[in-house]
């Protein structure tokens, strides 16, 4: 990869390209499936976090959306991320499911002496999960209890009767299937080739470039490192296939300077970057909210290092201009802001805030402001 640059831009204008691709600044009308599209990948392990992630982004957004675009198939939930559940496009996710299977891990000996399932066995194995949800969504038990009626499975019942835990993981990872809607609080899985919006998983070295630029599209610009933490580290990607991919893509990809740093964006891209101006806009987002996880908590000119730790951790990041600056909460109608960037707030765009978001959660909001404690 080339390190000579072609632009040079302030961190305050990259922030505010990267705000406007990730739907924050300005906020528009953008449908559910589309927000999650643009973000890649959205983590599903807190329902309610989730929701607002897409919902915040979107001013046309209802309560439920994200549930309804997984029962009409506009957006799919699986195990991708770091082994975690997290909603994506039928139409791009395949690109990600293909870098998480390239490591083949149902072939690693630990799995095969667990589950005694050889890496031979595992086509039939498939198959017999995608008969089983042939006639429509099932629980992990209820799914169990069909493919182990066959005599190959049998000594399965145990570990689905268990959830089944790792076993399904490949599954998803395979597009064999995804999540389901939800049945009496319980999760149910789903054939995902009857999906008429599913668009399947490519051949790995189609994925691999697909996956990275979709990455620097929504979240650059960014360093190879980012590359390799979201690709790599959250994929399994592999770092040889990773940067043999960016090898092939040189031409596509433009050097850009950050206030020193080398970063890097698509070509078709360097000029709106280099004429984006910085923004003063004032977001609410949850936590594990992708403008944090996406470049990962430890990127300090998104997120500071004194807020690292509780940003880490699940809080709900408050960004002005793209820079976690403190973090809020909500309880019933009462909403707590943590201010922790030092100097004075920007209480007029806070309070402008607090309001959208009274109407993404549907009741009025009483705003209690702390005071910063860095100075």
């Amino acid at each position: 990869m080339s390190t000579t640059t072609e632009a040079t831009v302030t961190w305050a204008q990259a922030l505010a390209w990267r705000m406007e691709r990730h739907l924050l600044d300005p906020v528009g009308s953008t449908p559910v499936a589309e927000v999650v599209r643009r973000l890649g990948a959205v983590l599903s392990m807190d329902e309610s976090l989730a929701d607002l992630a897409v919902r915040t982004r979107s001013t046309t957004s209802r309560p439920g959306d994200l549930a309804r675009a997984v029962t009409d198939g506009t957006v799919i939930k699986v195990f991708a991320f770091r082994g975690s559940m997290h909603y994506l496009s039928p139409e791009d996710g395949g690109s990600y499911l293909a870098l998480r299977s390239a490591g083949r891990q149902w072939e690693l000996p630990s799995w095969v002496d667990y589950y005694r399932l050889d890496p031979q066995a595992w086509p039939d194995f498939r198959a017999a999960v995608r008969d089983a949800l042939s006639e429509g969504p099932l629980t992990v038990r209820e799914l169990g209890a069909v493919v182990t009626r066959r005599r190959a499975y049998r000594h399965l019942k145990t570990v689905f009767e268990e959830g089944a835990g790792t076993l399904i993981k490949p599954l998803t990872w395979q597009g064999d299937m995804s999540f389901g809607p939800t049945r009496d609080g319980q999760h149910t899985f789903q054939r995902l080739d009857t999906n008429p919006h599913w668009s399947g998983i490519p051949d790995l070295d189609d994925a691999g470039p697909r996956a990275i630029a979709a990455y620097f599209r929504t979240y650059g610009p960014a360093t190879l490192d980012h590359l390799h933490y979201w690709l790599g580290n959250g994929l399994s990607a592999g770092r040889k296939r990773l940067d043999s991919w960016l090898s092939a893509m040189s031409d596509r990809l433009v050097a850009i300077d950050v206030e020193g740093t080398t970063t890097y964006v698509l070509r078709e891209d360097v000029d709106s970057l280099a004429t984006a101006r910085p923004s003063r806009a004032v977001r609410f987002l949850p936590g594990h909210d992708q403008w944090v996880m996406g470049p990962g908590t430890k990127d300090r000119h998104v997120t500071p290092q004194p807020l690292r730790d509780a940003v880490t951790r699940k809080a709900n990041p408050l960004i002005t201009g793209g820079v976690v600056s403190g973090t809020w909460a909500r309880r019933g109608d009462d909403l707590t802001i943590r201010w922790r960037a030092g100097g004075r707030p920007p209480l007029a765009a806070i309070e402008d805030e607090a309001a959208r978001l009274a109407t993404v959660v549907g009741t009025d909001l009483n705003v209690r402001l702390e005071p910063s404690t860095d100075g």
